[in-house]
């Protein structure tokens, strides 16, 4: 995680840009009088939105964690994939 002035930020727009889509770095950018920004790829952004959607069902939950428990005990089935 990054931490940048809005005026380093503005100068370094491309590389900070790179880092966050490239590199999956989070820059938080500080504004001053705590209006801060986060700055994080679309992909993450995704991925944290499907992480609060599966997490958001109690019943989901579980079984996502049932589901890993198994993955760690070695319980599991794998297929190959249909063409």
């Amino acid at each position: 995680m990054e931490v940048l002035n809005y005026t380093e930020f503005r100068l370094n727009l491309k590389g900070s840009l790179d880092a966050v889509t490239q590199d999956a770095e989070t820059i938080i950018i500080n504004r001053g009088k705590n209006d801060n920004a986060v700055l994080i790829s679309l992909k993450e952004y995704n991925s944290m939105l499907a992480t609060i959607h599966l997490s958001s069902s109690e019943k989901n939950l579980q079984r996502l964690n049932e589901a890993i428990e198994r993955e760690k005990a070695g319980i599991f089935e794998t297929h190959d994939l249909i063409d």
